[in-house]
């Protein structure tokens, strides 16, 4: 009896889940509809829509984008707390991503520091904790959170959902956002009053005396160019599966870089030398080095 019992209460689970994988992938394929013409005709020369919003203590940013990347193969290296790994060391600042088990899951110890290269030791630290959520043929969704971050910043969320459209394409969905106290706004307005100001977002917000645009600035800019070098990471790294597996790590650094250049006003901050070298660098002490 008691066979019974569970048995129908994991059949009732995995209904659950199944009617709600329908419902999430529902939506996001309604969001593709609404989106369908930003997707098409933006100043971003590919499918993407950026937007963003400051609500109180928390900061969001947010990229609805379709992959020329088959939904499978995102499904599959999304799943894999080492794929996860080596999209989070592409952006600049990322100085070392290794996966650990922990409890009945696994969290990303990560570091997180300035752009020139540095002893890991001396980056802020940052403890992701790897969800994955639903995974089936028509949804999928992953998460990443941490509730304490470097310099007084806190709940750290990631959040990546895709649809399949077909064969070749994929729909996806990928949300950053994160809150800070005191501390965090005393160090985030130090820094948009000096290194960061002269920094912009993506979403335009008005036209100068010339009729060029005038970009977002301040801490909403600060959190798209965040999920901007998040999402191109996501791309460079399904790119790279497609080559032997001892050249991927050279063909997502360089597809990172390269896609970073088209949005240079936004994201540039070293050459292109310096970039893969440093990173090559990093991701050779990540992969010999773990804490």
């Amino acid at each position: 009896m008691r066979f019974l019992v569970a048995r129908f209460c994991i059949a009732l689970a995995l209904g659950a889940a199944a009617f709600n994988a329908m419902a999430d992938a529902g939506e996001l394929r309604a969001k593709y509809s609404q989106l369908r013409e930003q997707l098409h005709n933006n100043p971003y020369h590919r499918p993407i829509f950026i937007d963003s919003a400051e609500a109180g203590d928390t900061l969001r940013g947010d990229i609805y984008a379709v992959l020329d990347h088959p939904y499978a193969d995102m499904q599959r290296a999304l799943q894999n707390p080492n794929d996860w790994c080596a999209i989070l060391i592409l952006p600049f600042n990322t100085k070392y991503c290794h996966p650990v088990k922990s409890g009945n899951g696994t969290r990303l110890s990560m570091r997180i520091g300035r752009k020139a290269d540095q002893p890991v030791d001396e980056a802020y630290r940052l403890n992701l904790d790897l969800k994955p959520g639903v995974a089936t043929p028509e949804f999928f969704e992953s998460h990443l959170s941490s509730k304490d971050g470097p310099v007084g910043t806190r709940d750290y969320r990631i959040m990546l959902e895709a649809i399949p459209l077909d064969a070749t394409r994929t729909f996806m969905h990928l949300s950053y956002s994160y809150g800070y106290g005191g501390m965090g706004r005393f160090a985030m307005r130090a820094y948009l009053a000096t290194a960061g100001a002269s920094k912009v977002g993506f979403s335009i917000v008005g036209r100068d005396a010339n009729g060029a645009p005038v970009y977002i600035g301040g801490v909403r800019g600060a959190i798209e160019r965040n999920v901007m070098r998040y999402y191109l990471a996501v791309d460079a790294h399904l790119a790279s599966l497609s080559a032997p597996p001892d050249a991927r790590l050279n063909k997502s650094i360089e597809a990172w870089f390269d896609s970073s250049e088209r949005y240079a006003r936004q994201l540039h901050e070293m050459d292109r030398s310096q970039y893969i070298a440093l990173k090559k660098g990093e991701t050779e002490r990540q992969q010999a080095l773990v804490e």
